[in-house]
């Protein structure tokens, strides 16, 4: 799915690529709808669950958002498969996936934010909007790269977009 999209999940090709046979295939997957769901639970498993729990072995609750940051976008930039979702979110699975996901994005970075001392309604918006800014980089990881901070400049763009979103009026 990452590199050709939902068009290029088709049973005959997959199968001669992993070079087994289409029986085979049906062997694992019912159907095509079946691989498709499966592919986007591993991806729900890796790229959410697996990050959380990646960050959640940090104690101090702001530098487990700076490194959810820094996870999420150093990912975003090296697989293309979340703009390429977000590109099909049409499709009724990948829909419902993307829905599922960002809530428990959104939950999750709402929980962080109220960890820091935010009350549950700002918590939820801050969540929000970390999980739109997280969206907003990959997308212009993929369309604009050379508009982003390199390198060198990628502590301080965190840095500055944890402040931005941890700051007190």
């Amino acid at each position: 799915m990452g590199e050709g999209g939902l068009a290029a999940v088709a049973v005959e090709p997959l199968a001669a690529r992993l070079g087994a046979t289409k029986g085979s295939f049906y062997w694992h997957f019912a159907n095509r709808e079946a691989l498709i769901e499966a592919a986007l639970d591993r991806w729900a498993e890796v790229h959410t669950e697996g990050t959380i729990e990646e960050v959640e072995a940090e104690p101090d609750v702001r530098r487990r958002i700076r490194l959810l940051f820094a996870e999420a976008i150093s990912s975003a930039s090296a697989d293309p498969l979340e703009v390429t979702l977000l590109a099909t979110a049409s499709h009724p699975q990948v829909a419902a996936a993307l829905r599922r996901v960002t809530e428990r994005r959104v939950a999750y970075v709402a929980e962080l934010f109220a960890a820091l001392g935010f009350p549950a309604a700002e918590a939820r918006r801050r969540g929000l909007l970390a999980v739109t800014v997280y969206l907003g980089h990959a997308q212009l990881g993929h369309a604009a790269p050379s508009v982003l901070p390199g390198e060198d400049e990628f502590g301080a763009y965190l840095d500055e977009a944890l402040d931005v979103l941890t700051a007190r009026p």
